[in-house]
């Protein structure tokens, strides 16, 4: 199933609204950065506070969404019955407004404060996402398939025009 900007918008809305604050990553956070939708999105990934996964979750249940697949604390999906999925990233946040990503070999993945301080627009409506710097540097370190490759030259294009 597609995860359409009214979805994404939608998810957004309901975990303000329970405090749970989130950052758009991925390709969606790509198209945030760039203004505007680049390609169609099977996802919708979003890196959160630990400490408000269980929120999370028990928001978005009641909107349809159950656990999919549970690779705490690195991520898990939640999917609802249309397919609809949000692959969601647990950070512990710092006293410097970063956080870190426990990652299945049992390093950390650090997304820095500035990394978090990301804005862009989807559907017109300004979101948090995470930076362009930050978006170049989640996609290093293992094999892009086409839709990263898709997510990094319209990044790169946009880049090139700001």
């Amino acid at each position: 199933m597609v995860m359409s900007a009214d979805d994404v918008l939608h998810v957004l809305v309901s975990l303000d609204a329970a405090g749970v604050r989130a950052w758009v990553d991925g390709g969606w956070g790509i198209d945030a950065l760039v203004g505007e939708q680049t390609r169609e999105h099977d996802d919708l990934d979003l890196v959160i506070d630990i400490a408000q996964v269980e929120t999370a979750i028990a928001t978005l249940a009641t909107h349809g969404f159950s656990m999919h697949h549970d690779g705490r604390p690195t991520s898990f999906v939640v999917r609802d019955p249309t397919d609809r999925r949000v692959d969601l990233h647990p950070i512990r946040m710092d006293a410097a407004g970063g956080g870190y990503q426990a990652q299945p070999d049992g390093s950390d993945f650090y997304y820095d404060p500035e990394g978090l301080s990301g804005v862009g627009h989807i559907a017109g409506q300004p979101v948090a996402c995470l930076s362009v710097a930050l978006q170049l540097r989640c996609h290093e370190g293992y094999e892009l398939d086409e839709n990263d490759h898709h997510d990094l030259r319209i990044l790169n294009e946009w880049l090139a025009v700001q």
